[in-house]
């Protein structure tokens, strides 16, 4: 059995960003730009270590994470007895305060402990045991500070994680309105990692809905930290001290300065003028409404002279009813209008099956990537890059220390 050290000062601790399937090593580049420098890439997840400011800094500067968590223990959970003893062994008072309000998800895969609600019922049975040597209690009044348990089980071996983010990491605070089929902005700024899109670039996204892949871009391009805007549920620890998020923080509005000068060609367009309206809405929370154009304009009507720009876009996929003949027709339209951006490189992501066959050409790349529950492929089109551009099949930009 391994157990892992608590959240204190000057602990190394094992942590974990968890990720869409298809977006990990986007993620551990994320990282090593970060300054960790060797991330262990799983499916789903991608390991590293640190301390309580790596935790902080993790949490605020990843894009394309989903959350971050805390690794607690790992041992062999063959039975329920074997899974009720592991969780006792670990020191849960160095974790948890004694008001600590307590919620456990557990997942299973390849394991013979497969009934996942008992598996949640063994471990919260375990901490309350072990709580109960701690504290001398028979009964916690769970009204402090929230904190979410994980146990994952694969193949008998039992991970137990706790969950240092709270509302996932996609949830960035800008996006007050959405449109109909919102796209993650952990997504959106992936779309933008794998464009291999820099901030000398024109970049266009003829579909905006509610404007994140434009979002995204821009706070990317502006050096601005996604998690800027909101709290994480590590911050409400009593055994985290304030001061290593006040300082994280700090840092952030240090690199934000320097930044803003950056001047950027990001244009986002869409054919409702009200979720255009939305969309400035959302840039203007984001903070960077003066970094994006907006405009409402039909994605067959877009059009641009500058050279070496990237085109980034997530159209219908015609899933309605009455919805698939629209959504064929408006495939080859783009394929006619995008193929007058010989300068550019395009890139549709798509549940559709016969996109590439709709829209006129193969693409150089495709990469399969999940759209929430959907399964989508990036479809992308690789045109000349300006001088000094990293080529496709190269890490993508890391983001600032």
């Amino acid at each position: 059995m391994t157990l892992f050290q608590a959240p204190v000062a000057g602990a190394r601790l094992q942590l974990a960003a968890l990720t869409t399937f298809g977006l990990e090593a986007l993620a551990a580049g994320e990282l090593r730009g970060l300054g960790f420098p060797d991330p262990v890439v799983e499916n789903g997840r991608v390991r590293f270590g640190g301390g309580l400011a790596e935790l902080a800094r993790a949490s605020l500067w990843l894009r394309t994470a989903d959350r971050v968590v805390l690794r607690l223990a790992e041992f062999q959970a063959e039975d329920f007895d074997a899974l009720y003893q592991g969780v006792q062994a670990v020191r849960w008072e160095d974790f948890l305060p004694e008001n600590a309000r307590l919620a456990v998800a557990a997942r299973s895969l390849h394991s013979r402990l497969s009934a996942v609600p008992a598996c949640q019922a063994t471990v919260k049975k375990g901490i309350v045991q072990a709580l109960r040597r701690r504290y001398r209690r028979e009964r916690f009044p769970e009204d402090g500070p929230e904190y979410s348990v994980e146990l994952a089980l694969n193949r008998d071996l039992a991970v137990l994680s706790l969950d240092t983010t709270g509302e996932g990491l996609h949830r960035r605070g800008y996006r007050r309105r959405a449109g109909q089929a919102p796209l993650r902005e952990t997504l959106a700024a992936a779309l933008v990692l794998l464009s291999r899109w820099e901030p000398s670039r024109p970049l266009a996204d003829p579909f905006c809905g509610s404007g994140t892949i434009a979002i995204e871009a821009a706070q990317l391009g502006l050096g601005l930290a996604p998690g800027r805007a909101r709290r994480f549920a590590a911050e409400s620890w009593p055994h985290v001290p304030q001061s290593v998020w006040r300082e994280a923080r700090a840092q952030v509005r240090e690199r934000e300065a320097g930044a803003r000068s950056t001047a950027l060609n990001i244009r986002a367009a869409d054919r409702d003028d009200g979720i255009v309206r939305v969309a400035r809405e959302n840039a203007r929370t984001a903070g960077v409404l003066e970094a994006v154009r907006f405009d409402v304009q039909a994605a067959e009507e877009f059009r641009c002279g500058e050279r070496f720009g990237c085109l980034i876009c997530n159209p219908p996929y015609g899933e309605r009813s009455g919805e698939a003949s629209q959504v064929e027709e408006l495939y080859r339209r783009l394929g006619r209008t995008f193929s007058r951006l010989p300068d550019w490189s395009v890139f549709v992501l798509t549940g559709h099956p016969g996109f590439e066959r709709l829209y006129g050409r193969r693409a150089d790349r495709n990469r399969k990537l999940y759209n929430g529950n959907l399964k989508t492929y990036l479809y992308q089109y690789f045109g000349p890059l300006p001088p000094g551009a990293l080529p496709p099949g190269l890490p993508p930009p890391s983001p600032p220390r």
